[in-house]
């Protein structure tokens, strides 16, 4: 199936030609978003770290009463009035939610919930009620007009030379550099009360100042964002390059380096594929930052779904692998013990259905068959011609360790927190996997001479200097 199947009027050879600006026109509507989506994603960062990514959505709601009722008074869409009516419109807004999480009948998430959607839906009804007198488009207040940039110029001078520049680039780029020059100048103020409002208090800064400042930072952005974005989308280049980040990285500087590269990648892609498929700019946009977070929530090297799967397939993977180990260890014992034990039984317990629950396998199928591949390929069991498994010298000393650690937990349960011997076998199975020499160590230590040598079921506890 192909494009020109699925859309009519879809041509791949003018289409492919067409995902790379051709004309100034389209360079400056580039020019245009990425400034935007880079602006929008230094306190989008932030606002994703401190969990108040609806805040984000809120103020982008809240404000569309005061863009309309700016738009009104003046009829001219230039940004300081809009700036002025967007301040007026988000002050009192969230004025409302604090009175009315003050009242302590509604809950804050509630309050600031009811406060922005009563300004939207009083912005809405303003723009429906005047749409007619006044040129006042709701598309482009609710998702951006982009594709309109190149068509409404201003002649723009600078080092004594003009050129006609789009009304929208400089103020997109002054807000570009403002919050760049806020998170530069401010970065150990915002980290510190981003991380620890109450430690930032305690050494003197001013957690609620921050605070405000990056809602004003944000507030002024999604104003001077809303002709190219509007003030739906606004909230996916303000939430979505932070998230995504968020998943790829753990230092905040690199999340926040991460971060405006994706919004300016998201920018120059969404571009290109509207241009190709002929739809709205700021909704491909915002499906490309869409596309970027679902590929880091799969793909992310630490925190995606594949890495975590991997990791936690890895670590049931080992554990098993111990445990059939240790099964077979503690089988050799009993066989030394007894020698009339027939060891064959060694080998029906590796299947997890058939294990005594003392000596249980944890993990799922997949787990112990590819734990029981790990330890033939490393060549820790051999199998003899009847199918019976016994541990060879390496497996012997990698089950001892294992051992070593589960009966020195028993030791230690039983010394210090005098706990019956029927309750010392199911926390230490538990424990075992991840009982560090440093830690078996330690034990030692705060163990009585005699409880080091045997457990408390009076089997022999290996010692950690075990002869090569």
């Amino acid at each position: 199936m192909t494009l020109s199947s699925l859309h009519p009027h879809f041509d791949a050879a003018p289409a492919l030609a067409s995902l790379w600006p051709r004309g100034p026109g389209e360079w400056w509507t580039l020019a245009s978003l990425i400034a935007c989506a880079v602006a929008c994603a230094l306190p989008g960062a932030f606002l994703v770290l401190r969990r108040m990514s609806m805040l984000g959505d809120a103020i982008s709601h809240a404000i569309l009463p005061g863009l309309a009722v700016a738009f009104l008074i003046t009829s001219s869409r230039e940004p300081l009035p809009m700036l002025v009516g967007a301040a007026l419109a988000g002050i009192l807004s969230v004025t409302l939610a604090s009175a009315l999480a003050a009242a302590r009948r509604v809950r804050e998430d509630a309050a600031l919930g009811v406060s922005f959607s009563l300004f939207f839906a009083g912005g809405i009804v303003l723009i429906t009620l005047f749409a007619r007198s006044v040129d006042l488009d709701p598309g482009c207040v609710l998702y951006g007009l982009a594709e309109l940039i190149p068509l409404d110029t201003r002649p723009f001078t600078l080092l004594g030379m003009t050129a006609e520049v789009p009304r929208a680039f400089p103020w997109l780029l002054g807000a570009l550099l403002l919050n760049l020059a806020l998170v530069l100048i401010f970065f150990k103020e915002l980290t510190l009360t981003t991380f620890d409002t109450s430690l930032a208090a305690a050494l003197g800064f001013a957690p609620w100042a921050v605070h405000a400042g990056l809602l004003a930072s944000t507030a002024a952005t999604s104003v001077v964002s809303f002709e190219v974005l509007g003030s739906i989308l606004v909230i996916a280049m303000l939430v979505g390059p932070g998230a995504t980040a968020y998943l790829i990285t753990d230092r905040l500087s690199r999340m926040i380096a991460w971060s405006c590269a994706l919004a300016a990648l998201a920018a120059t892609l969404g571009y290109a594929l509207a241009l190709a498929l002929e739809t709205n700019i700021a909704g491909m946009v915002a499906t490309i930052t869409g596309a970027q977070f679902a590929l880091a929530l799969l793909l992310a090297p630490r925190h995606g779904v594949l890495a975590k799967s991997y990791r936690r397939l890895n670590l049931a993977v080992r554990i098993a692998s111990e445990d059939m180990l240790s099964t077979l260890y503690r089988a050799h014992e009993r066989a030394a013990r007894e020698p009339a034990l027939d060891l064959a039984e060694a080998s029906s317990l590796l299947e997890p259905a058939a294990l005594d629950p003392s000596d249980r396998v944890v993990g799922s199928r997949l787990a112990c068959w590819l734990a029981r591949r790990t330890i033939t390929t490393r060549r820790l069991v051999r199998t003899d011609p009847a199918g019976t498994l016994s541990l060879t010298p390496l497996g012997v000393e990698a089950a001892r360790e294992t051992i070593r650690a589960h009966r020195l937990w028993e030791a230690y349960l039983a010394t210090n927190l005098g706990l019956p011997q029927d309750h010392l076998h199911a926390p230490s199975h538990r424990v075992e996997h991840f009982l560090t020499p440093e830690i078996q160590k330690r034990l030692e230590t705060e163990l009585p001479p005699e409880a080091t040598r045997l457990d408390p079921h009076g089997q022999p506890i290996p010692r950690a200097d075990r002869p090569r």
